[in-house]
């Protein structure tokens, strides 16, 4: 696979890889219609560091990062292999971007990461590393970072951003797929419009451009990702969406790609 797309992907709950759903449909087919990558850098909400990091382990364990599910979902693994060299490769371009970078060779993948690339590959063939963001550093910093990662894939890696395009926990209704509210649809109506259309300046400066930013992201983890990935394809590159949908009332499930290089052309 020459320059795969750069990809977003709305993760959801944990169980999602359990749950009968549009989002999990969407994502069982993605992966055929991507094809296969040599490798996958994930970049996952669930893994916060003080300064970039990526995983080194050869066999990374998968972390089930999250209490209070069915025992089904703490069965499964992912033993999909690492990938040391393209890790280190990661970290190459992190330094030349002007950011410090670490290996660490302990770290797994946790669920941003394996739950939505068991649906996507479930042979678990492809090697994966996974990238940690900083949220204490804001949409900015994680701008430069996915410019500092986009050349990984002239080497046929995928960049997989894997986060939520809306993410308030504490206005969850239940399992469902219904409207809705307009908070939540006004914001992630928003966000397809400005990835379409290419306006990644608003995408960064979001928290103070976007209709009831702080209500579906009272917390920015989930939403840097994104970021990443918009910043990975370049400013004013435009993106297109791959899948929209909503689960447990507030959780848009909305998954981007950004097919054209840094210059948007």
């Amino acid at each position: 696979m020459d320059n795969p797309p750069i990809i977003f992907i709305s993760h959801g709950s944990p169980s999602l890889v359990l749950e009968d759903c549009a989002a999990r449909d969407f994502l069982q087919r993605l992966g055929g219609e991507l094809g296969t990558p040599r490798a996958i850098v994930a970049v996952s909400a669930h893994w916060a560091s003080a300064a970039p990091a990526v995983t080194g382990a050869e066999q990374p364990e998968t972390i089930h990062d999250f209490f209070g599910f069915p025992d089904a979902l703490y069965r499964l693994r992912y033993p999909a292999p690492g990938a040391p060299e393209v890790a280190a490769r990661v970290c190459e371009l992190m330094r030349a971007g002007g950011f410090e970078c670490e290996i660490d060779p302990r770290r797994g993948l946790d669920h941003g990461a394996w739950s939505p690339l068991l649906l996507m590959y479930p042979q678990a063939q492809i090697p994966v590393v996974q990238l940690a963001i900083q949220p204490h550093r804001g949409a900015a910093h994680h701008f430069a970072l996915g410019a500092a990662l986009a050349a990984i894939r002239e080497q046929g890696i995928l960049i997989m951003a894997s986060g939520g395009a809306t993410h308030n926990l504490g206005q969850i209704r239940g399992p469902g797929n219904g409207p809705a509210p307009k908070w939540v649809s006004a914001f992630a109506d928003w966000l397809t419009g400005v990835i379409v259309e290419g306006r990644s300046a608003e995408l960064v400066n979001y928290r103070r451009v976007a209709p009831y930013a702080a209500e579906n992201h009272p917390s920015e983890e989930h939403f840097l990702p994104l970021i990443v990935a918009a910043g990975a394809a370049g400013e004013g590159a435009r993106g297109r969406c791959l899948h929209s949908s909503y689960t447990y009332g507030v959780l848009s499930m909305a998954s981007y790609a950004f097919d054209q290089g840094r210059d948007g052309n």
